[in-house]
């Protein structure tokens, strides 16, 4: 995400701009699906700054499902194509995808095509996951997708206050990462929040010799997570091996108490 090569680092300095951390993003309609409302959601996917605003190229996903119930439901017949206008005023693509929701726990992810970064000169695929909760019956948000490298939530990632502590394990390859650095970063739909600083934009935590992080929430929104790691395997690009950034990216909704 943030981990520039040389050239890009020095181009930074002397433009004093902050580098941007990407997100993939997931955002349901609803994260919180109660009797009497609509079972009917709809999933936005882009790729993003989120608080910043700023937003990335997004090729047709991989991959884009739900996992309920203990199955898998593939989602990508649904994926429709749309347009998104980024801060700076850009049209950016985007894809949208639905689904009708049952009971119990909803775990919706995407595989995203991978994403060249030339700046940092190497692959980006953000595997994502969000968990929405239907009419009420908790069974399976902890469950891993079994994603290359997933966040499997020790707190519950729904029903969240402002100010609540989360904690979740990264998982690579299914096994823990020990000392895994995780970004974190606020989706600030509506330009609300202006950091002072650079380091403001993205929080840093390191989780412990188990692969859990931990990390409390100051702000009702979307908060998105983003545990990075590098995939074993090289892809190509112009016919020379490049390094792939994987991230495991879990998006969690906080609310204020009132």
């Amino acid at each position: 995400m943030k981990r520039l090569s040389v050239c890009a680092a020095l181009a930074a300095c002397l433009t004093a701009t902050p580098a941007l951390a990407h997100f993939q993003m997931i955002i349901p309609s609803d994260d919180m699906v109660v009797q009497g409302e609509s079972k009917n959601l709809t999933l936005d996917l882009r790729f993003w700054h989120p608080l910043e605003g700023h937003g990335m190229p997004m090729a047709r996903p991989l991959r884009v499902g739900v996992l309920a119930r203990g199955k898998k439901t593939d989602l990508a017949a649904s994926l429709k194509p749309v347009k998104l206008k980024d801060r700076t005023g850009q049209m950016r693509d985007g894809f949208t995808a639905s689904h009708t929701i049952g009971r119990g726990d909803h775990v919706y992810f995407v595989e995203p095509a991978p994403y060249w970064e030339s700046a940092e000169d190497k692959f980006i695929i953000h595997y994502t996951k969000v968990v929405v909760n239907g009419l009420g019956v908790e069974d399976a948000w902890d469950q891993p997708v079994g994603l290359k490298t997933e966040i499997i939530p020790l707190t519950r990632p729904y029903g969240l206050y402002s100010g609540n502590v989360f904690q979740g394990r990264v998982l690579l390859n299914g096994k823990p990462v020990p000392g895994a650095g995780v970004e974190v970063e606020f989706y600030d739909e509506k330009g609300a929040v202006h950091p002072p600083a650079g380091p403001m934009v993205t929080q840093v935590v390191k989780a412990d010799a188990m692969g859990v992080f931990t990390y409390a929430m100051p702000r009702a929104g979307w908060w998105g997570f983003a545990a990075l790691s590098t995939d074993d395997k090289p892809m190509k690009f112009k016919g020379q091996d490049k390094e792939v950034e994987i991230g495991a990216v879990l998006w969690v909704k906080t609310y204020d108490m009132k």
